[in-house]
């Protein structure tokens, strides 16, 4: 399968994709945050493609202060997407690179109105923003194409809130043994309850992407 099939369908909207790097025993950082790199260079590649295909690029601000992103395309050629941040206590601090790199317009999702960036005022509750306001405030600014791109905690919510259209998990051989995990929902009793969506299974380089598709899970 090559990575045309993978981005298959992503050139219209509307659509939400998530993506994860992990490590074979489901890590995608270690304990102290580092995440360069998880997964190899052509997952990199793949990463930039959904970039350059998506409306807005989002991630938590956990991502962003662990690694400072530019979230740009730079691989692959095309544009810039938007880069969003969920910051629902405006933590981050204005030195950030997405603040000060010009490279593209930068939304803050926050319940804080003072700090750097564009920001969108949404309510902010004990566990954040809900992802249905966070859609739906993207979504009002004609994003429609968007792409999550970390970190775990931000998959994870969406996944669990049922607003995810694919997931695509990118497993490296390698074993971190402790660390930040990828995906975390809450218990469950049996494995009947587990979510088994229809999954595509592709090797890039020394990874193995699994491409989940949502929209026919049961």
């Amino acid at each position: 399968m090559e990575d045309a099939d993978l981005c298959a369908g992503l050139a219209d909207g509307p659509w939400v994709v998530a993506h994860l790097g992990q490590s074979l025993d489901g890590r995608i950082a270690t304990a102290s945050g580092k995440s360069h790199y998880v997964t190899g260079q052509e997952n990199i590649v793949h990463l930039h493609r959904l970039r350059a295909l998506a409306d807005c690029v989002l991630v938590g601000a956990g991502t962003v202060a662990a690694d400072d992103p530019a979230l740009t395309v730079r691989h692959v050629s095309g544009r810039n997407p938007v880069r969003a941040v969920i910051d629902p206590m405006g933590r981050l601090p204005a030195n950030c690179k997405i603040f000060n790199d010009g490279a593209a317009r930068t939304l803050v999702l926050t319940g804080v109105a003072d700090g750097p960036g564009e920001r969108l005022l949404l309510a902010a509750g004990p566990d954040g923003i809900a992802p249905a306001d966070i859609l739906a405030a993207l979504r009002g600014l004609g994003l429609t194409r968007i792409f999550i791109e970390g970190g775990g905690r931000t998959v994870s919510s969406f996944l669990q809130a049922g607003l995810l259209d694919r997931l695509q998990i990118a497993v490296a051989p390698m074993l971190i043994g402790s660390g930040i995990p990828a995906i975390t929902l809450p218990a469950i009793d049996s494995l009947d309850k587990a979510l088994r969506p229809p999954c595509r299974i592709h090797p890039m380089g020394a990874d193995v992407m699994f491409d989940f598709d949502l929209r026919k899970a049961d």
